[in-house]
Order: C-alpha cells, then sequence, then structure tokens
C-alpha cells in the first residue's frame, strides 16, 4: 500500500509504505515520475517503510521497468526503513545509480527528512 505525504517541495515523490506494492501501486508512482520530469526537475524520493513486505511480482517488474526507464531523472533518494534487508536494498540501489541515495532507521525519520528537503 501507499500513502502519499504532501510535502512543499515541487520534486519530491513523498510516501509512506506498507504490506506489498502491487502493479497498481507502482503505476502511480510512476505518474508522479512524469509529473516532475515533464517540468524540467530529477525526481527525489522519500520512502517511509513501515510494515512494508516487498512486492507482488508484477508490483517488482513494474518496478525495475519504471527504473529502467527513468534512472537518469532521479536525484536523491532518502529510504526509511525497519529491517536489515531495507538496508540492503537501499545500498544496492546506490550501486546501480548515479543517484544520492542514503538510508535511515524509522527512530531516524525526522533526520531523513530534513536532508531530503534540502
Amino acid at each position: 500500500m501507499i500513502q502519499f505525504i504532501e510535502t512543499k517541495k515541487e520534486n519530491l515523490i513523498a510516501a509512506k509504505l506498507s504490506g506489498k506494492l502491487n502493479e497498481e501501486n507502482l503505476k502511480t508512482i510512476h505518474k508522479q515520475i512524469h509529473r516532475i520530469i515533464d517540468k524540467g526537475h530529477k525526481v527525489d524520493f522519500y520512502f517511509e517503510m513501515e510494515d512494508f513486505e516487498g512486492y507482488t511480482l508484477k508490483g517488482f517488474w513494474e518496478d525495475i521497468k519504471t527504473d529502467a526507464a527513468h534512472i537518469d531523472d532521479y536525484g536523491k533518494m532518502a529510504f526509511v526503513g525497519e529491517k536489515k534487508w531495507q538496508e540492503w536494498a537501499a545500498k544496492a540501489t546506490d550501486f546501480f545509480t548515479s543517484s544520492e541515495v542514503k538510508y535511515f532507521d524509522l527512530k531516524d525519520k525526522e533526520q531523513a527528512k530534513i536532508w531530503i528537503a534540502e
């Protein structure tokens, strides 16, 4: 499930993620990405993962397709989570992109919000 978070930063997609993300969830994020890049901006992300279990198979495939199409359109990424695998996923993302990627523990989410807003 995706619950978008209101933000004042025009190029930021901020959301709370929980459960498993499916294909429709990822298509919703893809639309947000286009809304930002159509204005000529790089896309920053703030993803707060609480009780997040990952993706359905179709959701994972949609995420891979979206990232492959837009990897050069991404700016900063803040991943906020509560599980070791989420930290590893953030490190893997950092390896495959030129974006600035940071992982924060859930207890440090305010620090993550400050960092992504800079």
